[in-house]
Parts: structure tokens; sequence; C-alpha cells
């Protein structure tokens, strides 16, 4: 059976390759996708890459999606340390969500060591870059 992972991706991510390289990066986040295809593909799985800088629409996606998919992995941005709406989206579902960060939140300012997310994540994985990515796909293949 091919496992379903459906990506999400939070604000600012569809700037990456401009915005921040020093942080973030020089890969775009159709770079990352392309990563992604590839290692689905290995894996036996399909996948659902999208972002968004509305939370809304990212609960919506979760919402839509809690019986359609296998895996969850979601880089929620900003929206990992504000959105109490994703948390409880996330609680919709019974598959596993993999948290990740290009960077990692804990070496960086106060305010982003803690997420609305962690507490729902059977893993994360932070300031691989997005190399990051394709370990939750891995994890995933794996822990289905």
């Amino acid at each position: 059976m091919t496992a379903r992972i459906l990506i999400l991706n939070g604000p600012n991510l569809n700037m990456l390759g401009q915005r921040e390289p020093a942080i973030y990066g020089h890969e775009t986040l159709q770079d990352i996708e392309k990563l992604c295809l590839a290692a689905t593909r290995k894996n036996n799985q399909t996948l659902d890459f999208r972002q968004s800088n509305y939370e809304g629409e990212l609960v919506t996606w979760i919402q839509q999606e809690k019986d359609k998919i296998n895996g969850l992995v979601i880089n929620a941005a900003a929206y990992t340390h504000t959105s109490i709406a994703i948390h409880d989206s996330l609680k919709l579902l019974t598959v596993p969500v993999i948290e990740v960060h290009l960077s990692d939140p804990q070496k960086r300012e106060n305010f982003r060591h803690f997420s609305y997310i962690e507490p729902l994540a059977a893993k994360v994985f932070s300031g691989l870059g997005a190399q990051g990515y394709i370990k939750a796909l891995d994890y995933l293949s794996t822990n289905l």
C-alpha cells in the first residue's frame, strides 16, 4: 500500500532562497518540494506539498485531509509559536505528525523556543535545513 503524505508549510516559506539565507539557506521551497518528491518515490509514498501564509487555510487543509492521509509533515514557521488553532486542528489527526524546522528554534530568539505543535508531534527535526523534510519522510516510511 502506498502511504499518502501531506506536507504543510507556513508563512514566509514561499520566500526561501531570498529571505535570510544565512539562517534558512539558499534552497527555495520548490527545491525542497523536488527533494521531497524524490524521497517519497523512493519510500513508496505519494506526496501532497502545500504552502500558505494564512493560518486558517492551514487549519482547513488539516481538517479536509484528516481521513485521507497516512502522515503529516508540518513546518508551521512562525505559527509554530503562536497558533492554538493549528494545535487544535492537529488534535483531530490519528496519523503521525512530524514537525520540521529548517533552522533550530532553540538557538534563536526566546519567543521561538515554544512550540504549540511539538506536544502533538511523533518526532521533531530542527536545524537540518531541507534534510529535515527528508528525515521526516524516512521516519514516516518506517513508522506507519
